[in-house]
């Protein structure tokens, strides 16, 4: 796809079609995008932590997925979106790394999933799709043309979502 738009790690965008958006390097992050097919607009959140109320130096919240959800959210209605008509995919969360131990506090990309799942529950918006968990990174790609997120993974192969 052309005209893509990169999101870093801990930021956000929102792009109208023929634009789409793309993302590297999902470990333990999520991907979240938000699509609007009536009006074929596409938001994307790289989220890194669950929430912004567990860690001091909240200042990004683009970072957490309890505020970059919201944040995206409102970016998309201001741009015309209709927040009826936006549904969510999700990709990453994959726990990167094997630990002697396995608390729970360890396990930061399964804990990623889960809050932005409740997230978007909370707000009322739709999960179309989903690949999270795992031990592997992904790279994604949303198409604003039809909402349809391309997950590139290395030894796993690409799927469309």
């Amino acid at each position: 796809m052309e005209n893509l738009v990169k999101v870093g790690m801990a930021d956000l965008n929102i792009v109208h079609y023929p634009k789409g958006l793309t993302t590297l390097g999902l470990g333990s992050c999520i991907g979240i995008t938000l699509f609007d097919a009536a009006a074929r607009i596409g938001g994307l959140a790289h989220i890194m932590l669950p929430s912004s109320t567990q860690v001091r130096n909240n200042t990004n919240r683009a970072k957490f997925a309890d505020t970059a959800i919201v944040d995206l959210l409102e970016m998309m209605i201001k741009a015309g979106a209709k927040k009826r008509n936006v549904v969510a995919k999700l990709a990453g969360g994959a726990q990167m790394f094997s630990f002697a131990r396995t608390n729970g506090i360890m396990k930061i990309g399964a804990r990623n999933a889960v809050a932005s799942r409740e997230i978007l529950t909370r707000l009322g918006i739709p999960i179309a799709a989903e690949d999270t968990g795992g031990s592997y990174g992904r790279t994604i790609e949303l198409d604003t043309a039809n909402g349809k997120l391309l997950i590139k993974t290395i030894g796993h192969g690409n799927q469309y979502i």
